[in-house]
């Protein structure tokens, strides 16, 4: 199998389309280290997938907290010597239920929101690619889960703290792209559509198999394969 023995690092794994995502790459032959905040969430998830014989193993990781990611950068520096994916899934949705019940308008959304939204969003997505693609050893892909909530080209009201935090992600990913051109590291992002999931809600269009199933493709491509595009379906969006 061409993508027996790489490494790949999910974060936010402990459920939906990071859970989903997690057991498509170990059914490839990938291996996979399952992350999550919560010990407990993430040490049960990577059970159920071990227990259908798949390569996952599980390490704590709070993209919100630098010492946490220096933490896993150790981890797969010690134990692997190199990684091959990342896929940057761990994210919050807090104007759903954080704004003063209008509507998560930008008049009613409290600036503290904001930040804290951007802290898990999009600095965590910084600091994960800033901690792990050196481990890449000049090669590899880095997978990044935006929303159509963050297109420019569509940008509407309400939900400001989610929009921009995505929006900030489709930058990341256009950036890192540039700086790693001369490389073979490949840095693209995807809006996975509305998929059910506990984010998504129950009256979602998609399932989650169909939802992780763009997030598997990218973070498949070999080294012919985009960089710094943002995609729906295998097919680039606009920004």
């Amino acid at each position: 199998m061409a993508d027996k023995n790489k490494i790949a690092v999910v974060t936010g794994a402990n459920r939906g389309i990071g859970f989903e995502t997690c057991r498509q790459l170990a059914e490839r032959g990938i291996e996979v280290i399952l992350t999550s905040r919560s010990v407990d969430k993430g040490q049960a998830a990577t059970d159920k997938l071990r227990s259908q014989g798949l390569d996952v193993r599980f390490h704590r990781l709070d993209v919100s907290d630098e010492a946490s990611v220096r933490c896993l950068a150790d981890f797969v520096r010690t134990q692997y010597g190199r990684l091959d994916i990342v896929v940057n899934n761990a994210g919050v949705f807090l104007d759903a239920s954080g704004a003063s019940g209008t509507g998560a308008s930008v008049f009613n959304t409290e600036s503290d929101l904001i930040r804290e939204t951007l802290e898990t969003n999009t600095y965590g997505v910084m600091r994960v690619m800033k901690a792990l693609i050196p481990l890449m050893m000049g090669r590899g892909n880095v997978v990044n889960l935006s929303s159509g909530m963050g297109q420019l080209s569509e940008m509407n009201g309400q939900y400001p703290a989610y929009r921009v935090s995505k929006t900030a992600v489709n930058a990341l990913t256009r950036i890192f792209a540039d700086e790693l051109k001369e490389t073979k590291v490949k840095v693209n992002a995807l809006c996975p559509g509305w998929v059910q999931t506990d984010m998504g809600g129950p009256d979602a269009t998609r399932s989650v198999e169909k939802g992780a199933e763009t997030v598997v493709w990218l973070a498949t491509l070999d080294e012919s394969g985009p960089s710094g595009g943002f995609f729906r379906d295998k097919e680039p969006i606009p920004w």
